[in-house]
């Protein structure tokens, strides 16, 4: 009797792993985007733009300890590094870093989800990790919003990717995680991989880059409700579509392109990462929250984010590249 009924319990474990199971694999694509949440960005946030860091700045302690944050991360949950850079760092040599008054190396840092049907076929989801820095009286820079509000994002963006493919609903095609070193000083760290990919940019899909999406612009206070979207079009007709048709369907946010006019002074996309990726004709999409009173201030702190539209934003990111990675046909680039 005694052995039936461990028998028995042994069977009902082995039913409720697979009930389990089941259930997960029912997850949706919006199942997955809310377990991207206002909390755990605030959490990550909080220690990432903390004093602690010492403002990140490109080649210091506080940088350093910002990559070990992230790599640290990845390898909690399980993310792998790419089998090139089996310890999550891409070194870039301290001679590359010539604007630099004393050139010192530093490192961007990479994580990556393979997939399951066409994994020769490289999504890169980009965000700067590095800032300003501190000054010599102790002043900090803690970036928060920029770009701290993209870094962390991916690393939502990450797990939740990571939930899918452990249910056994991984993306079809490869994402690549790149948190790049050296943008306020020249966007070096994008520069760097795209003369130096891990993977071949012709294997390159799109980049979907992140830098600043965690306050709101003065101008658009009275409709908080928005993100501005910069290059969608300008390189592929299909990218933009895509992105389009995501947001209405899953997200709701405001796409606002008035950055995206080529006439537009401020030159936004010409100014972060994607830019590199644009340049080697490869589609882009540049999410950004616009400038604010405190950007590249000291007073640009995890307090003053919008965290509930922080993470409504990270949803949208994600949904695109999910919608990217998954659909038949990879993303053209039609705008040579």
């Amino acid at each position: 009797m005694k052995q039936l009924l461990v028998l028995g319990l042994a069977v009902l474990a082995v039913s409720c792993n697979t009930a389990q199971n089941a259930v997960a694999k029912k997850m949706t694509r919006t199942d997955y985007a809310n377990t991207i949440t206002a909390a755990e960005l605030r959490d990550h946030l909080m220690i990432f733009a903390g004093d602690a860091m010492q403002g990140r700045m490109t080649g210091t302690e506080g940088q350093r300890l910002a990559a070990q944050y992230l790599k640290n991360y990845y390898q909690e949950i399980g993310i792998a590094a790419p089998e090139a850079q089996p310890d999550y760092f891409q070194e870039i040599p301290a001679s590359y870093f010539s604007r630099m008054k004393e050139p010192v190396g530093s490192e961007n840092v990479v994580a990556f989800i393979e997939g399951t049907e066409k994994p020769e076929e490289i999504i890169v989801l980009s965000a700067h990790y590095d800032h300003v820095g501190m000054r010599e009286d102790g002043t900090i820079f803690n970036g928060a919003d920029d770009d701290g509000s993209g870094t962390t994002a991916m690393l939502e963006i990450a797990e939740a990717f990571k939930k899918a493919k452990e249910d056994g609903n991984g993306p079809k095609r490869s994402i690549l995680f790149l948190h790049v070193t050296g943008e306020e000083i020249g966007l070096y760290g994008s520069k760097y991989y795209t003369e130096n990919p891990i993977y071949p940019l012709a294997n390159t899909v799109t980049n979907l880059n992140t830098d600043m999406i965690g306050r709101i612009d003065p101008d658009k206070m009275d409709n908080p409700n928005y993100i501005y979207l910069i290059g969608s079009d300008k390189l592929s007709q299909d990218l933009h579509d895509l992105s389009e048709a995501v947001n209405k369907q899953y997200v709701g946010l405001e796409l606002d392109y008035t950055y995206n006019d080529e006439n537009d002074p401020n030159r936004f996309y010409y100014r972060s990462d994607h830019y590199n990726f644009a340049k080697n004709n490869i589609p882009v999409i540049f999410y950004f929250n616009g400038t604010h009173e405190d950007y590249h201030k000291p007073t640009d702190t995890p307090d003053k984010i919008e965290y509930d539209l922080m993470a409504k934003r990270t949803r949208l990111i994600f949904q695109t590249a999910w919608e990217i990675a998954n659909r038949d046909e990879r993303i053209t680039a039609d705008k040579l």
